[in-house]
């Protein structure tokens, strides 16, 4: 395996599959299945899950919402999407901690940096909920955050395209992807990776960052393996 420790940052809206909101439980599970099979050969994984399927701050916030309010409700989405894939992980016979930085002891742990590098230690597989703690920064950050304060390898961040393009695939077809890009061209170009604040925070502790379709069976064990899957950043 080419690393040790990672990050994987689910986008909420991934779990979604076809749906309009919610979970998607095949989605689930099949997520459930490729990171069974990572973690059978030896990676310790920690997970950080958006919320944008069940609840954006957002776009509360444009509707007249308090954005504070708005971004403490988007956590707790966090933690209804972490809870599912817990679920779903021990189904396969995963053994997982959920810590979050909102204080939940009925359902969870409190985010405790050494806390949560012993679990990943002992082989369990880590979920880190509600986002940072505070209104304002995206799970993107969160998810930053927890992978510098664990000294994880590299942020995988799961998505529904196979990398970073030139423009949105979706929406121009001419757009061609980038294998591996720095910081700096993505500042540049100004391309949509992450946003500022985690973006920069991978950067200036030299955090590599790797984009890739989650939703595609075997990608997660292909990058693993060291095989140029997706785009990275570093």
């Amino acid at each position: 395996m080419k690393y040790k420790r990672i990050l994987l940052k689910l986008s909420g809206e991934s779990l979604m599959g076809d749906k309009q909101y919610g979970i998607d439980n095949e989605v689930v599970k099949q997520y459930a299945e490729d990171i069974k099979a990572v973690h059978a050969e030896g990676l310790e994984i920690a997970i950080v899950i958006g919320g944008g399927n069940i609840f954006r701050g957002l776009s509360a916030e444009k509707s007249g919402m308090d954005r504070a309010q708005a971004d403490y409700m988007g956590m707790l989405a966090t933690v209804i999407n972490s809870m599912a894939l817990q679920d779903a992980l021990e189904k396969v016979g995963l053994k997982t901690r959920l810590l979050t930085a909102i204080k939940m002891e009925q359902i969870c742990e409190p985010f405790i940096r050494r806390r949560a590098v012993r679990h990943l230690e002992k082989g369990r597989v880590v979920i880190f909920g509600a986002g940072t703690g505070n209104p304002y920064f995206t799970t993107d950050s969160a998810a930053a955050l927890r992978a510098i304060e664990i000294k994880a390898d590299v942020v995988l961040k799961g998505t529904r395209v196979d990398g970073i393009y030139t423009a949105d695939p979706e929406k121009d077809k001419t757009a061609t992807k980038y294998s591996e890009i720095s910081f700096k061209e993505v500042y540049a170009k100004g391309l949509n990776v992450m946003d500022m604040t985690a973006f920069t925070l991978c950067e200036e502790n030299e955090l590599p960052i790797i984009v890739f379709d989650m939703n595609k069976t075997g990608n997660f064990m292909k990058i693993a393996n060291g095989e140029e899957i997706g785009t990275l950043v570093r």
